[in-house]
């Protein structure tokens, strides 16, 4: 769960200007982001680590089994990584138009 304490308001005031709340409204989309590709990248392991129908883990015979679900936590973690990259050079951008800080 995140911790909003810290966050300034999400309304308008003398103390906070657009920049701020953006920056701080990009913050927290980062960190969801960040989230949910530790959510996928736990679920990829645990999905290799679940017994097969002989009751060996997954793998760890001599014979490699390849899953449907890997391709899409694979696919699901590289759009959420490209959707970072894009959060973060956007609040690289508002923060090089001045201190959103």
């Amino acid at each position: 769960m995140l911790n909003f304490a810290g966050a300034p308001p999400l309304v308008t005031t003398r103390e906070a200007d657009s920049r701020q709340l953006i920056a701080a409204d990009l913050r927290c989309l980062i960190a969801q982001v960040e989230s949910s590709m530790r959510l996928i990248d736990a679920a990829m392991i645990n999905a290799s680590l679940e017994p097969d129908g002989s009751g060996d883990p997954a793998g760890s015979a001599d014979i490699v089994v390849l899953d449907d679900v890997t391709p899409r936590y694979a696919t699901a973690s590289a759009a959420l990584n490209a959707c970072r990259a894009g959060l973060g050079h956007a609040l690289q951008c508002l923060s090089e138009s001045g201190n959103p800080a």
